[in-house]
């Protein structure tokens, strides 16, 4: 019980580093079937040529606070090409149990979330997304699977997964922003 709960919440990457990024991949979003928190395909100029941020989101687990954090960075780096993208999941003790509708609503209420959301989604397992497929396959998912809500991947802007932090990482942890601004900085 006790390995299992560290490997939950370890706030390191698999494996302790960051590798080396894979190919580009440009049209990652288009080839990851995304549908919006309102069930409609997801509109990827959203995040076409943008440092995308993405994080599997809960509103029921001790890591929710970690919302006010994303909003914070998607609102002084979005002009900048920064797009934090929430992929609700319900996987990880029950912790989204909302609707589509409950959740925008408790995002917005108690957050002042405005970064966009996704269609609430499986992010491990036979079960598990296409995005999160394709994010877990890369170098930085090292194969390995999402562990808790708010695990962070972040994708640079001509389409590879560059980072990942585990749940523990806070939006404003050091690590994670300089790597963002990094990426901000390639154009």
């Amino acid at each position: 019980m006790l390995a299992w709960l560290l490997a939950c919440f370890s706030l390191a990457a698999p494996g302790g580093t960051v590798p080396a990024p894979g190919p580009p991949n440009p049209d990652w979003a288009a080839s990851a079937k995304m549908l919006s928190i309102n069930g409609n395909a997801f509109d990827t100029a959203q995040v076409a040529g943008k440092v995308v941020l993405v994080v599997n989101v809960a509103s029921k687990c001790g890591f929710t606070p970690q919302y006010d954090g994303l909003e914070r960075l998607w609102k002084s780096y979005g002009e900048r090409g920064l797009v934090v993208l929430g992929a609700p999941c319900n996987q990880f003790g029950g912790q989204e149990p909302g609707k589509g509708e409950e959740i925008v609503s408790f995002c917005k209420i108690n957050y002042g979330v405005t970064f966009p959301l996704l269609d609430k989604q499986d992010v491990k397992g036979a079960n598990a997304s296409p995005l999160y497929k394709w994010l877990e396959a890369s170098p930085a998912g090292a194969g390995s699977a999402v562990k808790w809500n708010f695990e962070k991947f972040l994708i640079s802007r001509d389409g590879r997964v560059v980072g990942r932090w585990r749940s523990g990482t806070a939006p404003d942890d050091a690590d994670l922003v300089g790597a963002i601004e990094r990426e901000l900085a390639v154009k």
